[in-house]
């Protein structure tokens, strides 16, 4: 395989899955329909495959297969605190392991790896595993290569999430456990496709759409909004707990134009693509909370341009609880932060 080829489920990553695979994505829906609720002679009414994409389904068989030794390693209470970390299931970085244990290191068996695979593409949209695949093997070496996984809370039983980590990844499943946040919390993605130093059309760059989609408004902007937009200093990149209605720089939303505004609608739908569905209406709804996308400013930084092209790699758009950061230089990292109060906390590492 070439540094640049997705890979799948079938692929190096799980050796031994390829001719099992089949058989075993039946058995988890058939086991997701008992542990949802949903009575086994509704399949054909409902489709083959409604059950298996609601991945908190496969968290509560994953966490049921789990030896006490490995719940040990990598199950913890809902509250738990990380003396060296805090609350360890708000935690977000950019390259951090949740717990020790790598997914393909021996510690699960294959079956569980299947399972977590599932997980995770449940929480992805179809239309980019591929890609993220992509930014593992460019980032990582590959899905389960360099990544971990957490439970909090019992599935099942309680309130739970689920919550993997790795280079340019910290992802959430949490059943919206997690009350007045998008995706159970804080969550980071990034890339780097070829180089640390990307060049300014970051070539091979799976999310350098979403900053195309961003610099696309910047060149609707008149002479006076481009100097309202423009922020000379891009702020340290995990700096993003919600200012509330705290004075932001940047152009406020509010004052652009209609099609200006449709075309910052068009980036946010770019934004929350990635995503299943329920992950997508949630962002929508803790925006709709505070006042939409006019309640949001956005912001272009001028420093980092990397080129001195003025296609802008380093941009946010913000509200009084939401943030989406996006550094582009030298590659990609994309800190989120949503939700449908300010007053809730960041718990951040760059």
């Amino acid at each position: 395989m070439t540094r640049n080829q997705p890979h799948f489920l079938e692929c190096e990553s799980f050796p031994d899955l390829k001719r099992r695979h089949f058989l075993q994505k039946t058995a988890l829906g058939a086991a997701a329909m008992a542990v949802s609720g949903w009575p086994s002679d509704t399949r054909s009414a409902v489709g083959e495959t409604a059950p298996q994409t609601l991945p908190e389904t496969i968290v509560k068989l994953l966490y049921d297969s789990m030896t006490e030794q490995q719940r040990a390693e990598v199950c913890f209470g809902w509250d738990y605190i990380d003396p060296r970390r805090g609350l360890l299931r708000t935690r977000v970085s950019n390259n951090w392991n949740v717990t020790d244990p790598e997914i393909n290191s021996g510690f699960y068996t294959d079956d569980q790896r299947a399972m977590i695979r599932e997980i995770f593409e449940g929480i992805v949209h179809p239309d980019w595993h591929a890609r993220i695949d992509k930014q593992l093997d460019d980032d990582a070496g590959g899905f389960g290569e360099s990544q971990s996984i957490a439970i909090f809370g019992e599935p099942g039983e309680s309130k739970f999430e689920f919550v993997m980590t790795g280079r340019h990844m910290t992802l959430r499943c949490d059943g919206n456990s997690a009350d007045h946040v998008a995706f159970g919390g804080p969550i980071f993605y990034g890339h780097a496709a070829e180089d640390f130093h990307e060049e300014s059309h970051h070539p091979g760059n799976v999310f350098w759409e979403q900053g195309l989609a961003a610099n696309s408004v910047y060149q609707m902007l008149d002479g006076r909004q481009r100097q309202l937009a423009e922020v000379a200093r891009s702020p340290d990149e995990g700096r993003v707990g919600f200012r509330g209605q705290q004075e932001k720089p940047g152009i406020p939303v509010s004052e652009l134009s209609p099609d200006q505004r449709d075309h910052v609608q068009g980036v946010l739908h770019k934004l929350i693509e990635p995503y299943r569905q329920s992950d997508r209406d949630e962002v929508v709804a803790c925006l709709d909370a505070q006042g939409g996308l006019d309640q949001c400013h956005l912001m272009f930084y001028t420093d980092n341009d990397i080129g001195d092209d003025r296609v802008w790699d380093n941009w946010r758009l913000e509200g009084p609880a939401f943030v989406w950061h996006f550094r582009g230089s030298p590659h990609v990292h994309v800190w989120v932060n949503v939700a449908d109060d300010p007053s809730v906390k960041l718990n951040a590492h760059g």
